[in-house]
């Protein structure tokens, strides 16, 4: 698996953020935004990759640029006319650079550094499944109210999810969108609250709504599963509970179905455009966007991805959809002068290269408005892997902690939620913190349903419980060597930005 999150995830300061916004400042209108097809390519000699080309949003300009690409050999597979992102596969080795000299052309490059064949995501270490033995001796301990596994379930206590659920479980007027591997909707702890009329497969770059293409190929790809229970697993006395049970989650599969389970771009930006045109109120995004850990300005491919993608989530944000993303799992400082990507591109041959975040940007967390979120574990204490760095995260949320031992049946510091074919099981990472944002945030949204995309991260900062840097040395893993440094202070700081999301703050 790549990239569930497993890598880092960075965000924007907010003197980046208005300089990333002026070098892309082209966002479209906030009207329909679907694909359209057309092209046809000519034979060239060479790997056939896929590409993005961002043009103007003018309707004869996008024309002209399509001719162009189909004379420079390219097939275009999805036009987002009003985003001006047309999606491209061509075996021609000089594409981009002759779409780069094209009139109209904004930034073109490849998404990608090795052929088309038949993600990444931010999970930290393998999943741990629970028996059906483990989860009868766990049902045996749970309380009248309580779902049969919920005394596994550390994380909705320490926010308060528990207590909100019995005020209000949500609104089943919201929808997360979950933009990932795939979820399980036949799953009976997430089949109550699917939206199958707002799901889809983006894997090609171009939405398919066939019944069921959202779901996972296989049980391997149970990332997408695992974070729809953490945000609405319904209270229904079968097995876990989600933060917000009331609300409705939706499936937009992007990850690759081969065993590398990459997130390239083309398959995000359709994402991000089919959510907002689908009328998902938030997005949960626990990937970075492959196969760069971080595309930098100075790259014309990388620039193109980023120019891409950062206009879907845009045009997402302006029709009314929030963007959570996870901050990743490398405790890195997010907001130091210099980082190290050993990882890059992950789709080919492997580089060692030093990048400065504030120029290289992690793709989508790093993009204006996306909100940005680090991991705690049951001690309310910074996850040991979980990224940081103040002015760059946000907030905080529940992501487990293997060293952060909970008082629970199976003593597990891991977040349990559902897995494909009605199991469940326990995952670590700031994967598994951006779906407990993203639930507080649908909360958010379900008490404020007139809330913008702005207003509710506000909310989101304004409810949340900063515990403040520590008093002593960071020492994540307890090997008597400290792992990272705190820079702020109790209002706001590096490890949690505003603090840990209050689910119980949120519907009162």
């Amino acid at each position: 698996m790549a990239h569930l999150r497993s890598r880092r995830r960075l965000a924007l300061a907010v003197p980046v953020v208005l300089s990333l916004t002026a070098s892309l400042g082209f966002l479209p209108s906030a009207a329909s935004a679907a694909p359209s097809t057309a092209g046809a390519s000519q034979a060239v000699d060479g790997p056939r990759l896929a590409y993005v080309v961002n043009t103007l949003t003018d309707h004869r300009m996008i024309g002209a640029v399509q001719k162009a690409i189909a004379a420079n050999g390219g097939t275009v597979v999805a036009t987002y006319d009003r985003i001006g992102v047309i999606v491209v596969h061509s075996a021609n080795p000089d594409f981009g650079k002759q779409m780069r000299a094209v009139r109209g052309v904004q930034s073109a490059g490849a998404t990608r550094t090795a052929p088309l064949s038949a993600a990444g995501t931010t999970d930290e270490g393998a999943v741990q499944v629970l028996s059906k033995a483990e989860a009868a001796k766990v049902a045996q301990t749970s309380t009248a109210g309580e779902e049969p596994l919920e005394a596994d379930q550390w994380d909705l206590r320490a926010i308060g999810a528990d207590k909100a659920a019995t005020i209000d479980p949500g609104s089943r007027n919201v929808t997360v969108g979950i933009i990932d591997t795939g979820v399980d909707d036949t799953h009976p702890d997430i089949a109550p609250n699917f939206s199958p009329s707002q799901s889809a497969n983006c894997v090609s770059g171009k939405a398919d709504t066939t019944y069921g293409a959202w779901r996972p190929v296989d049980a391997d790809h149970y990332h997408g599963t695992h974070v729809a229970g953490e945000i609405a697993a319904a209270r229904n006395g079968i097995g876990v509970a989600g933060v917000a049970p009331g609300v409705k989650v939706a499936s937009i599969t992007v990850a690759q179905p081969d065993s590398t389970q990459l997130f390239y771009p083309e398959s995000v930006v359709c994402a991000f455009v089919f959510a907002a045109d689908h009328g998902v109120e938030i997005t949960n995004n626990s990937y970075y966007v492959d196969p760069w850990l971080y595309n930098c300005m100075d790259d014309p491919d990388q620039r193109a991805i980023v120019d891409a993608v950062n206009r879907a989530q845009m045009y997402a944000q302006h029709k009314g959809t929030l963007n959570v993303a996870s901050a990743g799992n490398s405790n890195d400082d997010l907001d130091s002068d210099a980082l190290v990507d050993e990882s890059s591109p992950d789709d080919s041959t492997t580089t060692t290269r030093t990048v400065d975040p504030h120029e290289c940007f992690d793709v989508p967390t790093q993009l204006p408005g996306v909100v940005t979120v680090s991991a705690v574990g049951v001690k309310g204490t910074k996850s040991y892997y979980s990224s940081y760095g103040k002015g760059v995260v946000d907030v905080a949320g529940p992501g487990g902690d293997k060293y952060q031992i909970p008082d629970t049946p199976s003593k597990n510091g891991r977040i349990l939620s559902t897995l494909p074919n009605n199991q469940y099981g326990f995952l670590q990472g700031t994967s598994m913190a951006s779906p407990h944002v993203a639930a507080v945030a649908a909360l958010l949204k379900s008490t404020h349903p007139h809330a913008s995309p702005a207003q509710l991260q506000a909310l989101l900062k304004a409810q949340a419980d900063n515990p403040g840097c520590p008093t002593d040395p960071y020492d994540g893993d307890g090997d008597g060597v400290v792992d990272a440094t705190c820079v702020g202070g109790e209002r706001v700081n590096g490890f949690y930005g505003f603090g840990v999301v209050n689910a119980l703050r949120a519907v009162k």
